[in-house]
């Protein structure tokens, strides 16, 4: 063992003292591997602060969009297409589909989609691929830092493994490794990079305050120090906490419309008990991260024969939540005197989120599929995603009935009076709590609300 290596954690203090001035005083060169909602934000902020970025991507064309300045990310996303230009135009960041420059990289961060499949397994191609294509590349000495969510393990029998193969180099001695995974949301990018919280998994506590030592630059809040899997667990448990407590709204929400409750006003009132955070209930839930988060959670404890109970249940509630809204749609039909087949359907949102262009795992495709499977036509607008923007007045002309399904500001300030004008037959059905029974009665809708009996 060399005198620059710790002889109780076989970390080499030399190399990693070295990196550690090189981000101290912003000279380390940072590569982001996977340059979409993740990465995108992560490179410009810090090509902000001080450090040269080179980001990696496989689609020509979002590198070249990124390389002129435009951000290929539409939806309401506050301040990212002014920090590409500014940073683009500073010539702090480079976006290239090629893995040659990231050999003078110091720090190189991955994100890119880890997804389950239809069984529920872990799929990692495009993160294998990254690690084969950078671990050719390595610089000596460089710090790898995983920030896609990865099931518990997945560090220590997936990626250091491949590293290690691919580079021909030793963790802790010829290169650095960590885990700290991203926690954000469209809509709200640069904010929740900055202002929320970070776990900092490292290899060795000395790479875990190495990492702390480079996210210190763009995050203002906490940064803890962590092992790998550690931070593993705890991104795929907040995920699945969450999934898990909307499906409780969701089931609530069942109940109130068997009773003839309103589980908006009871979501109110139980929230008002110290302890207690009722989440909102709704038409689906989608993205990149809840729908497989819980599976990702859970896949190695399952794989090893551990009863897991809760989580699949909750993840059936809230998968089930579009063909519960076909079964509103089909119940209001039938007291205005239609039904779903032949019926012409207005889908209001297709993306996942309100106020983005972000369609992974979107409710509105399951919805859409079922309504055609029941013989419907089926018209869909969303202001944000390309494909189907459009006039909304004129695309609800002929329709037996509009089918809210993702709360856009835009459908907020919509002028029923016109909508009814132009619906065929006046049937309102809303899945995210975006009307009031007051706000349509007037107009003279057949209107059906989730979660109002």
């Amino acid at each position: 063992m060399s005198e620059s290596t710790n002889q109780h954690t076989g970390v080499d203090d030399t190399s990693l003292n070295s990196l550690q001035r090189k981000l101290a005083d912003k000279t380390a060169k940072l590569g982001v591997i996977g340059l979409g909602y993740v990465g995108l934000p992560v490179a410009c902020l810090f090509a902000e602060t001080g450090f040269k970025v080179v980001g990696v991507d496989i689609q020509a064309e979002r590198v070249a969009k990124i390389n002129a300045g435009i951000s290929p990310i539409e939806g309401d996303e506050p301040g990212l297409a002014e920090l590409l230009a500014q940073v683009i135009n500073m010539g702090m960041l480079h976006a290239t589909d090629t893995y040659a420059p990231l050999a003078e990289c110091d720090v190189i961060t991955i994100n890119v989609e880890t997804p389950v499949d239809e069984q529920h397994i872990p799929r990692y191609a495009a993160l294998q691929s990254a690690l084969h294509a950078l671990g050719a590349v390595l610089k000596e000495g460089a710090l790898v830092i995983i920030e896609s969510t990865i099931a518990p393990g997945t560090m220590a029998k997936l990626v250091k493994p491949i590293l290690e193969n691919t580079s021909g180099k030793r963790v802790n001695a010829g290169f650095y490794l960590g885990h700290c995974p991203e926690r954000v949301m469209p809509g709200k990018l640069l904010a929740n990079l900055r202002g929320v919280s970070r776990v900092c998994g490292g290899e060795t506590p000395e790479t875990a305050q190495a990492m702390i030592m480079l996210y210190r630059h763009v995050v203002q809040a906490d940064l803890d120090a962590a092992d790998c899997v550690t931070a593993e667990l705890v991104k795929t448990a907040e995920n699945a906490y969450r999934d898990v407590n909307i499906a409780f709204a969701n089931e609530v929400a069942l109940v109130c419309e068997a009773v003839g409750g309103d589980v908006w006003r009871v979501r109110e009132l139980v929230n008002k008990s110290p302890g207690r955070n009722m989440l909102l209930p709704g038409a689906g839930v989608g993205g990149h991260c809840i729908p497989k988060d819980p599976w990702l959670l859970v896949y190695e404890a399952q794989a090893q024969g551990v009863p897991i109970r809760l989580i699949p249940a909750a993840r059936a509630v809230n998968e089930s939540m579009p063909l519960h809204m076909v079964e509103l749609l089909d119940e209001a039909l039938e007291e205005a005197g239609k039904t779903v087949a032949g019926a012409r359907v207005l889908v209001l949102g297709y993306a996942y989120l309100e106020n983005s262009d972000d369609t992974r795992n979107s409710p509105s495709a399951v919805l859409v599929q079922r309504l055609r499977e029941l013989g419907a036509e089926v018209v869909i607008h969303d202001p944000y995603v390309a494909e189907y923007q459009g006039d909304v007045y004129e695309m609800a002309q002929g329709c037996d009935a509009a089918v809210v399904m993702v709360g856009h500001g835009e459908y907020r300030e919509l002028d029923w009076k016109a909508i009814k004008a132009a619906l065929r037959t006046s049937v309102l059905v809303d899945g995210r709590q975006v009307y009031s029974i007051e706000q349509v009665a007037s107009v003279g809708l057949t209107y059906s609300a989730l979660g109002a009996g």
